[in-house]
């Protein structure tokens, strides 16, 4: 008989109560509102992001790497296990109580990732945080843009105002890409429509499915550099 799931924390949110719930050692589930946002035991396409992601970053030489999403924190720790040392990723997340989790009860999964000293973590709208190194003012432009948001991009996203997969926010996340950069997109199925929007902001674009069986979980990467869509 499988053992019941324990709610160790909850928190009120616009979108209803979010909870942590735990199940022997490492099964925990991330709930909002009753629905299931994350499993700890099916993580495949979190680290494939990461990974695809920063691929390229392996022997730079101080690289700088933007995560809009903390989540359970395996995208983080797919990314820290690319980068060099003089590595620095920066994450955005809405909220505090997420990042307790991955610094609390769900630090084991993921070595601590989330306590990294290659890693801050602000309590911030990723939209906000990308705005800023866009501007031509900024100091320093990113190498990589990562998003592993519970709502990816799909079909109803609005084409030009939808404030992380609209045209216009497209082409502020290239603006804060260093030449090279890579703007990688976790969804939950394939949207044609913002893959269209990547090759229109001058990306390069792939996909890649890393979903087990029936899932559709989707990995959209757009390279900062001149080229026609290319999707594999």
């Amino acid at each position: 008989m499988a053992r019941p799931w324990q709610t160790i924390d909850r928190i009120s949110t616009e979108e209803g109560l979010l909870e942590l719930r735990k199940r022997g050692e490492r099964d925990f589930l991330i709930t909002v509102g009753g629905h299931v946002l994350m499993n700890s035991m099916a993580n495949r396409s979190e680290v494939a992001l990461g990974q695809l992601a920063c691929g390229h970053l392996k022997q730079s030489t101080r690289p700088l790497v933007l995560v809009g999403g903390l989540g359970m924190g395996f995208t983080l720790k797919a990314v820290l296990d690319i980068l060099p040392a003089t590595g620095r990723v920066v994450v955005a997340e809405l909220n505090p109580a997420v990042l307790a989790w991955c610094r609390g009860p769900l630090a084991a999964l993921t070595n601590h990732a989330a306590a990294d000293e290659r890693v801050s973590v602000e309590i911030a709208d990723v939209a906000q945080l990308i705005r800023r190194h866009a501007k031509e003012d900024t100091l320093e432009k990113l190498d990589a843009v990562i998003l592993d948001l519970y709502t990816g991009p799909y079909v109803r996203s609005h084409k030009r105002d939808d404030p992380l997969y609209g045209s216009i926010a497209i082409k502020t996340t290239r603006a804060a890409l260093k030449p090279g950069g890579v703007f990688a997109v976790w969804g939950e199925d394939y949207d044609a429509g913002f893959a269209k929007r990547l090759a229109a902001a001058g990306f390069a674009s792939t996909r890649h499915r890393s979903g087990r069986g029936g899932s559709g979980h989707v990995v959209y990467l757009g390279r900062k550099e001149t080229g026609a869509l290319r999707v594999v």
